[in-house]
C-alpha cells in the first residue's frame, strides 16, 4: 500500500440508481456533489430522450460534459492569451518608468 492511498476514504454514491463505492482523498462531500451532478444530468437526459437505457444516458452525458470541457478549455486559452498580452504591456510600461 502506497503512502498516498492511506489518506483516502471510501465514499458511496448513487448514479442513475446504481451504487458506486469510490476511494476519495480529502473531502468526500465534493465527490458526493459531483456524483449528484452526474446523476442529475443522466436523469435529465434520460427523461428528455424518453429512455431508461443507462449506457445511452451515460454516453450522452459524457458527450455533454466533453462539450463543456472543450468550451472551458477554449475560454481558458483566450484568458491566458489576454493575461500574457497584459503582462507584456505592463512589463514594457515598467521598463519605461524605470528608464526615467
Amino acid at each position: 500500500m502506497s503512502a498516498g492511498s492511506s489518506d483516502k476514504k471510501p465514499v458511496r454514491v448513487f448514479i442513475f440508481n446504481q451504487p458506486y463505492s469510490l476511494m476519495a482523498a480529502g473531502d468526500s462531500a465534493e465527490i458526493e456533489e459531483l456524483a449528484a451532478s452526474v446523476d442529475n444530468l443522466m436523469n435529465n437526459i434520460a427523461a428528455r430522450a424518453g429512455t431508461s437505457d443507462a449506457t445511452r444516458a451515460a454516453v450522452l452525458a459524457c458527450l455533454h460534459l466533453a462539450d463543456q470541457l472543450r468550451t472551458m478549455e477554449k475560454e481558458l486559452s483566450v484568458l491566458r492569451h489576454r493575461v500574457d498580452e497584459k503582462s507584456r504591456e505592463f512589463s514594457l510600461l515598467l521598463d519605461q518608468v524605470m528608464e526615467v
